[in-house]
């Protein structure tokens, strides 16, 4: 069993809640809008982190990090990125990844600020995108996720709310 704490759009701030709430998790995953390499560095000292690029990342993060990443997890295949539309509504690129490179079982994305987990029955996946834990955007509380992944099962999902974004 894998317990995974899911972030997006830190924009170079990492609430002190986050340790809290993460302390038991064996990964951290952030889908982007990293915001500085200090924040990204911050998260790394404290677990393994796997992360993508936003669109407010600077190229030292880039250089660092990708737009795509793939890989599996117990027997979960996984996709993260930062900027992916809806399910539904497909941002380019990555509609783009999804038909080149085929649907993992579990999509995770940022960008909007807006917490989302759903299935979507076209790729037969679960989408996940973990809102907003930054003080930048318009979002009004800050949210992160945490789960677990055991053999091919993503379960005890939770969210968690950090207060408010100002």
């Amino acid at each position: 069993m894998k317990r995974i704490g899911l972030l997006s759009d830190t924009h170079g701030f990492i609430d002190p809640k986050i340790k809290k709430h993460f302390a038991n998790v064996d990964e951290i995953w952030h889908a982007g809008d990293i915001g500085t390499l200090e924040a990204l560095d911050e998260l790394r000292a404290f677990k393994p982190t796997r992360a993508v690029w936003g669109n407010i990342d600077d190229h030292i993060i880039r250089r660092d990090t990708e737009e795509f990443l793939r890989f599996q997890v117990e027997g979960v295949s996984v996709l993260i990125t930062h900027i992916a539309g809806r399910p539904g509504k497909y941002a380019n690129p990555a509609y783009a990844e999804l038909m080149k490179n085929g649907a993992p079982k579990l999509f995770i994305c940022g960008h909007s600020h807006i917490t989302l987990v759903q299935m979507d029955p076209k790729f037969n996946m679960l989408w996940m995108n973990p809102g907003a834990c930054g003080y930048k955007g318009f979002h009004k509380v800050k949210t992160i996720l945490r789960f677990c992944i055991t053999e091919d099962r993503i379960h005890d999902l939770e969210l968690i709310e950090l207060g408010p974004r100002a």
